[in-house]
């Protein structure tokens, strides 16, 4: 009996185990008949949209070449008339001339025969007189006629190789892709911006330049927002929590015409953008507030983040228009904002300076960065390492920080006696021209 149970167990154990296999692979299945479903989609959508393209492209080059053959013809026709009034013209005044020698020899035969047959009387001094006429008129000089080989012959030269030329170059012009020799690979949310990543996925395909596009998911064009070498981007002034639509496509090595994009994916950032506090009288802010130039004010002080919107395991990105550096300027992050500092090279806070020296709650380091220069970029990475318990009312919190500026780093622990989620960023300049960009 107790084997019995045993026995049905084992089978209740298998019956189970099926059971849960049979679930899975239904999953499975259920799962590549959803991707069957995108990839007839993605088929579909993608010859809706190459139709519509190939439509419109045919029906304006139809417009165009009717256009301007039309122009063409036009030409023709008046290059006609032209020749045709020219030629016409010494035609019309020779006939004026011989219509009147016509009617001038109709006149003078008329007089010759009334004074043939008039008056004996008065037929010598009519004779006379017609003798006379009939002199001065010259009837032996005739006006000069052209023969017809002398006067234009007009006619139409129509070379029928246009039409062999256009038509092999119809037959060439426009290609179909089912493959573009570039994907999209990766977005990385940014605070008000995206990272776009791209990769080849053809291996025969040199690319020389890529070209990446954009467009809100409501708008209904794309813009171009990078050209160049590179197989990433940063696309900034992202509104979070919107989605965006990009694509890809590249262009071989020496040559003119694009590639094929690639499938449009959507990309969106959760996170809000960096934005410089309003109102400090030493600075002037962008539109967008993520550009701070220091302005001629007097007035010397930080300037710190409208919030502390910089995470741990995120990319701080400083990049700055140098001015006249001071051994006081400051760019770097800080735990909280404190006004009446005129520099970051305090505690609580971490930061490089403009001509390259680290500061951890206002010491200075050793290791010291390359001075700060023009389009340079100075980037913050940090991580935490907590090294005893944290609670609301504080503790030991240490974080591991990296600072990168033209080429080179610094790695320190920046230990803090309280928990800190988020940090603030800020920056100071003694002196105006100094312009930064955060992200």
């Amino acid at each position: 009996e107790a084997a019995g149970e045993a026995e049905v167990r084992l089978l209740l154990q298998e019956a189970r185990e099926s059971i849960e296999a049979a679930r899975s692979y239904r999953r499975e299945l259920q799962q590549r008949l959803r991707g069957l479903h995108q990839a007839r989609e993605q088929i579909k959508d993608s010859a809706t949209l190459t139709r519509d393209v190939l439509e419109q492209h045919f029906s304006d080059l139809k417009g165009t070449l009717k256009k301007l053959l039309d122009e063409r013809l036009m030409s023709l026709l008046q290059e006609v008339d032209v020749i045709e009034q020219e030629s016409i013209k010494p035609l019309d005044e020779c006939q004026k001339l011989i219509e009147h020698g016509v009617s001038t020899a109709d006149d003078l035969l008329r007089e010759g025969e009334s004074a043939v047959d008039g008056d004996v009387g008065q037929q010598n001094e009519k004779l006379c007189n017609f003798t006379k006429k009939a002199l001065h008129i010259q009837l032996d000089s005739l006006p000069e006629v052209p023969s017809l080989v002398d006067v234009p012959c007009l006619s139409a030269q129509l070379d029928d190789c246009l039409l062999t030329i256009l038509k092999n170059q119809i037959f060439r012009h426009g290609t179909v892709a089912s493959r573009p020799p570039v994907q999209l690979e990766e977005f990385v949310e940014k605070p008000g911006g995206i990272l776009v990543r791209w990769c080849k996925v053809d291996d025969d395909f040199i690319a020389q330049d890529y070209r990446l596009q954009y467009r809100k998911s409501t708008a209904s064009h794309f813009e171009d927002v990078y050209v160049g070498s590179e197989t990433e981007f940063m696309v900034l002034h992202i509104d979070p929590n919107v989605d965006y639509q990009f694509r890809v496509c590249a262009r071989g090595d020496g040559r003119q015409e694009w590639s094929p994009w690639s499938v449009p994916q959507i990309g969106c950032t959760t996170l809000v953008p960096h934005e410089w506090t309003t109102g400090l009288e030493g600075y002037s802010l962008s539109s967008r507030r993520n550009i701070a130039l220091r302005n001629d004010s007097q007035s010397c002080g930080v300037l710190y983040s409208k919030a502390p919107t910089y995470f741990c395991g995120q990319t701080l990105t400083f990049r700055q228009t140098v001015g006249l550096p001071d051994r006081r300027d400051s760019l770097g992050v800080c735990v909280e904002q404190r006004n009446g500092d005129d520099s970051l090279q305090r505690d609580k806070a971490v930061c490089i300076s403009t001509n390259g020296a680290v500061f951890v709650n206002g010491k200075e380091m050793t290791n010291q960065l390359p001075a700060v220069t023009s389009g340079s970029t100075v980037t913050f990475d940090m991580e935490v390492v907590q090294l005893g318990p944290c609670s609301n009312e504080g503790g030991n919190f240490k974080l591991r920080v990296t600072i990168s500026s033209n080429n080179r780093e610094v790695v320190f622990d920046w230990v803090l006696d309280q928990c800190c989620g988020s940090l603030y960023f800020g920056c100071s300049f003694s002196y105006p021209g100094w312009k930064v960009l955060v992200f």
